[in-house]
């Protein structure tokens, strides 16, 4: 084995997954910051009441989210071409697109919240922060659409940065602006959701202005003659759909998690327990982005070395990959587990039932995390072999479809009905969907067909837009 040139694939793989895992964990951090806000500063109970609300948010948004990665691979294939004239057709359908989504996604939620929160079986304590919560964070929708369609288009063109710094501004603004509305004006979670909502029209108005003034760019914010152009609109629909599609069928097996916690909130009389659940779903993200971050590496520098018929280099950039995979976990897991206390305590209003509660999940979840790792870096295997449908069928049926089944048909019996077993879905559901795509990465690899490798050099990696998997 080359030495060097693998050691060039490692370093490689590192500058390529740094900005995407410094950028998701500074994303975390900023939401985080409402929760630790209102977990010091808020009402007692107001942690739980946001952490009520995220599965449902996801379940909504993320269906029309996925249509950015449509728009993201039709603009990096006209970038690829040179074709300027259909790339600023594009950018116009998606910028559209984004704002008459943002507004109809925008105006369900600001009228439906309520009774969505009351479909979930929301804990009547936690009822009404969450419907003021709710309420207040889809008026940001529309801007937030607007943002992560427009970033989408950058990215695809090149420009990975200018996202990273519209991100990190409108983030330090959402925490600024909830330290002044919790603390000084005792907004609680309406703060907490007002500053959220004023971050994201920050971050949209800095990406359209951005867009509008930037000279010599490949497309432009055009305020005359922008239209939505029906070809390239179906086009995004079509390429970004199934992402929608598999992002909101994990929320929806979310969405009836969320559901069991709020129906054992209110059995237990206390809720701390959905105080303590949402505390340990946010530090699991930590953990989570990390992992997925480094998994990512794969359907870029795999599509890349597939693209040219080096079967070698394909493996040897999953056996790196998951190594990387292998030590974020080790590190951010370790963290997390040993400082659990500490970290909880920042969400957790000086609740020690919170708390309890919450080292129930981490314990089981964080520790089986490399799980959930596997399971996403061989599905991003198949899909740098040219297998895109077959990981979203064997994720939904397997992380989706059992945590279902086990919520149906397991959790209510007495003895499994409780936060603990509940927990215990994640890493089976992980573990079963895991061994399921290794199984078939094995099959479908073995299968392939390419020419001896004519050299053993590693590929760079290509401009090509990864799809991003949604938390599982």
């Amino acid at each position: 084995m080359d030495m060097t040139a693998d050691k060039g694939m490692v370093v490689n793989l590192i500058k390529f997954v740094a900005p995407i895992m410094l950028s998701g964990i500074l994303q975390l951090l900023f939401t985080a910051s409402d929760l630790i806000v209102c977990g010091l500063f808020g009402s007692e109970h107001s942690v739980g009441a946001i952490s009520s609300t995220n599965a449902l948010i996801n379940l909504i948004v993320n269906l029309f989210m996925g249509l950015s990665i449509g728009a993201n691979i039709l603009m990096a294939r006209c970038y690829g071409k040179g074709d300027r004239l259909k790339g600023q057709r594009v950018a116009d359908t998606a910028v559209l697109l984004s704002v008459l989504m943002g507004l109809g996604v925008g105006v369900l939620g600001v009228t439906c919240s309520r009774y969505f929160l009351r479909w979930m079986g929301t804990n009547p304590e936690l009822l009404e922060l969450s419907t003021q919560y709710l309420a207040i964070y889809f008026i940001g929708v529309p801007f937030s659409m607007v943002y992560n369609f427009c970033t989408a288009l950058l990215r695809a063109v090149g420009d990975t940065q200018r996202p990273f710094y519209f991100l990190t501004l409108s983030g330090l603004f959402n925490v600024c602006l909830n330290l002044l509305l919790v603390i000084q004006f005792r907004l609680d979670v309406q703060g907490v959701a007002i500053a959220t909502a004023a971050s994201q029209a920050l971050a949209a108005a800095d990406v359209l202005v951005y867009m509008r003034f930037k000279k010599h760019s490949f497309f432009a914010l055009r305020l005359r003659g922008m239209r939505l152009h029906g070809k390239e609109a179906k086009e995004i629909i079509r390429l970004g759909l199934p992402a929608g599609i598999q992002s909101a069928l994990f929320s929806i097996s979310n969405v009836m998690i969320q559901t069991s916690v709020n129906e054992l909130s209110v059995t237990a009389g206390t809720p701390a327990l959905v105080d303590g659940n949402g505390a340990a779903a946010s530090l699991e993200g930590f953990v989570y982005t990390s992992m997925n971050s480094c998994a990512q590496g794969i359907v870029t520098f795999g599509s890349a070395n597939y693209g040219v018929r080096n079967k070698k280099n394909i493996r040897r950039v999953i056996l790196r990959t998951l190594m990387l995979v292998t030590a974020s976990w080790l590190i951010t897991g370790s963290v997390v587990l040993v400082f659990a206390r500490q970290l909880l305590g920042l969400y957790a209003h000086g609740s020690d039932t919170a708390v309890q509660y919450a080292l129930q999940r981490i314990y089981i979840t964080v520790g089986t995390y490399i799980l959930c790792g596997l399971m996403d870096s061989f599905a991003f295997a198949l899909r740098a072999i040219g297998y895109s449908v077959l990981p979203t069928v064997i994720s939904t049926c397997g992380a989706c479809g059992f945590r279902l089944l086990w919520i149906f048909f397991i959790f209510p019996i007495d003895y499994f009905h409780n936060l603990t077993w509940l927990a215990i879905s994640y890493p089976i559901s992980w573990f079963l969907t895991a061994l399921v795509h290794f199984i078939c990465f094995a099959v479908l690899f073995a299968k392939l067909k390419f020419p001896p490798e004519s050299a053993d050099s590693t590929t760079a990696p290509s401009d090509a837009p990864s799809e991003p998997c949604s938390q599982n």
